[in-house]
C-alpha cells in the first residue's frame, strides 16, 4: 500500500530553488532516509511534503490526514505538564491516550512535570512522543534526533521500528544510523538545483507565525 507518492518535486527556500526532480514513494512499512550536505534541501523538502509550503513543481500525493510533521521546534505548551502536553495532542489529532507514548519513550516518571522544567533532551523525548498520539501513518521527521543522548536514540529507534512494524512509514532527514533494515537512501546531492534562481512572482512561504514543529 503507497502511503505517499511524490513526481518531479523541486522546491524553493526563501524564494530560490534548491531541489528538483526529486520522485519516489513510500509505502506501509517502509522508511525513507534523506542524505545530503548542508543547505542541499533537506528540510525544504519534508516541508513541502507535510504541506507548510508549496513546491514549485511536480506533485505530492498522500491523504493529508495521514502525515505528522516534527520538525527541529519541539512545539511544546510549557505550563502544561508531560502528560498533559501529549493529551493535548492526542485531543487535537483525535489519536490514542498519553499512556503508551510516555512508556515508549520513558516519560512515565516526569508525567506529571511541566515541560518548562524539562531538560532539552526531555523536550526532545516530549516532542517525539507526540507522534504517538497522532494516530497517523506518515511521519515526517526533520533531524529527530536532535538532543538526545545514547539511550534516547535507542528508545526513538524501537518507536520507529514499531511504527514500520504495525504498517506506518516514515519520511526523515537524519545522519544517525537508526539501524532500521527497512529503511531506503534518497541522496539529494544530484537533485541540487542548476540555478537556484528565483522560483518567479507565484512563489509563497508559510504564514507568519506558523506553527512549524508540528502539523
Amino acid at each position: 500500500m503507497t502511503r505517499l507518492s511524490v513526481r518531479d518535486l523541486a522546491v524553493a527556500r526563501g524564494g530560490r530553488r534548491v531541489a528538483e526532480g526529486i520522485g519516489f514513494d513510500l509505502d506501509a512499512g517502509q522508511a525513507l532516509i534523506l542524505r545530503g550536505p548542508n543547505g542541499i534541501g533537506k528540510t525544504t523538502l519534508l516541508r513541502t511534503v507535510a504541506g507548510l509550503q508549496p513546491p514549485v513543481q511536480g506533485t505530492v500525493t498522500a491523504d493529508p490526514d495521514a502525515i505528522a510533521y516534527a520538525g527541529h521546534a519541539d512545539g511544546l505548551k510549557s505550563a502544561l505538564t508531560v502528560a498533559e502536553n501529549l493529551a493535548f495532542w492526542s485531543q487535537v489529532f483525535g489519536g490514542p491516550g498519553p499512556g503508551a507514548a510516555l512508556a515508549a519513550l520513558d516519560l512515565g516518571r516526569l508525567s506529571d512535570r511541566p515541560a518548562a522544567m524539562l531538560s532539552a533532551g526531555q523536550k526532545r523525548r516530549l516532542g517525539l512522543a507526540r507522534l504517538l498520539v497522532t494516530g497517523r501513518p506518515v511521519w515526517v521527521l526533520d533531524e529527530p534526533t536532535v538532543s538526545l543522548d545514547t539511550a534516547s536514540v535507542a528508545l526513538f529507534a524501537a518507536v520507529i521500528r514499531a511504527h514500520l512494524g504495525g504498517g506506518g512509514s516514515a519520511l526523515m532527514a537524519t545522519h544517525i544510523d537508526l539501524a532500521l533494515p527497512e529503511a531506503r537512501v534518497l541522496d539529494l546531492g544530484p537533485h541540487r538545483a542548476g540555478d537556484g534562481g528565483p522560483t518567479g512572482p507565484g512563489r509563497t512561504r508559510a504564514p507568519a507565525g506558523f506553527d512549524e514543529a508540528f502539523a
